[in-house]
Formats: structure tokens, C-alpha cells, sequence
């Protein structure tokens, strides 16, 4: 199973320029999610980040992971296309640059779901190297009226 951005805009709540996942090439429900992400210079938060030597920031990372996490839920849980989530916990390592003209690949794993909480085990390559690495704890609220 894929989906396109069109699709991913269905079930994510965030616009340009906060949504970081540009597709997702591979969903396994209950035990794996694979994202992408084409990171370009013409990003707002390399203005400013840094410079002389663009980085992608780590919240910015931490948010690429968290939104291909909520998609690994919403595919394995079944959950409604309006439903909100919330993050609970984050434990990161950033291992890696993550810079203009990079394509990001954002590996979601589950560690546990019970009562609307779920935690994953989430990894941002670049091309094979590890960049980041973080456990993140979801809970899914309500669905909107």
C-alpha cells in the first residue's frame, strides 16, 4: 500500500510548510510504515538555520517522525480520517546532517498500542546512513465534529 500527498493531506492536519512527509511508499499494517521526505532548499527554516551551512532542525526531524507515525496508527488502527493526535513523549538522537537536496526516509516500527496510546520506534535515513532516531509516545484523541 502507498500514498500519494494528495492522499497523506486527507488524513494529516497540517499545510506547507509543516507537513514533512511528501509520501508514504510502504504500510504494513501492525508492523511497519516507510515515508519519504525531499528535503529542498527553498524550505522556509534554512533562512535562518544556519546560513552559511543549512541544516534541517531536529524538531523539524522529531515532526517528520511523528506525522509518519500517526499515519503507521491511522493505517494499523483503522482510525477515522478526522480523528486528532497529540504527541506524549519523545526520546531523540541525532546522529547525522540532514541538509538541501537530501531525501529523507522515515522508518516507523510499533513498540505498543492500548486505550488510544501508542508508542513507535522511528528512524530518519539518509540514503542508508542512520540520521536520526527517536521512541514516540501518540495519543489519539476524539475524532473532530
Amino acid at each position: 500500500m502507498e500514498a500519494d500527498i494528495h492522499q497523506i493531506k486527507t488524513i494529516l492536519p497540517q499545510r506547507i510548510p509543516f507537513l514533512m512527509i511528501d509520501k508514504v511508499v510502504e504500510v504494513k499494517p501492525g508492523v511497519k510504515l516507510t515515508a519519504m521526505k525531499n528535503v529542498s532548499v527553498n524550505e522556509p527554516h534554512f533562512i535562518g538555520h544556519f546560513p552559511d551551512q543549512k541544516v534541517m532542525p531536529g524538531v523539524l526531524l522529531v515532526e517528520a517522525m511523528t506525522q509518519a507515525a500517526y499515519l503507521y496508527f491511522y493505517y494499523s488502527q483503522k482510525l477515522d480520517r478526522k480523528a486528532v493526535y497529540s504527541l506524549e513523549t519523545v526520546e531523540a538522537k541525532f546522529l547525522g546532517p540532514v541538509i538541501p537536496g537530501d531525501r529523507i526516509r522515515v522508518e516507523i516500527t510499533p513498540v505498543q498500542w492500548a486505550d488510544r496510546r501508542g508508542t513507535v520506534k522511528a528512524d530518519v535515513f539518509v540514503e542508508e546512513a542512520l540520521a536520526a532516531s527517536a521512541q514516540i509516545g501518540i495519543f489519539v484523541k476524539d475524532c473532530l465534529a
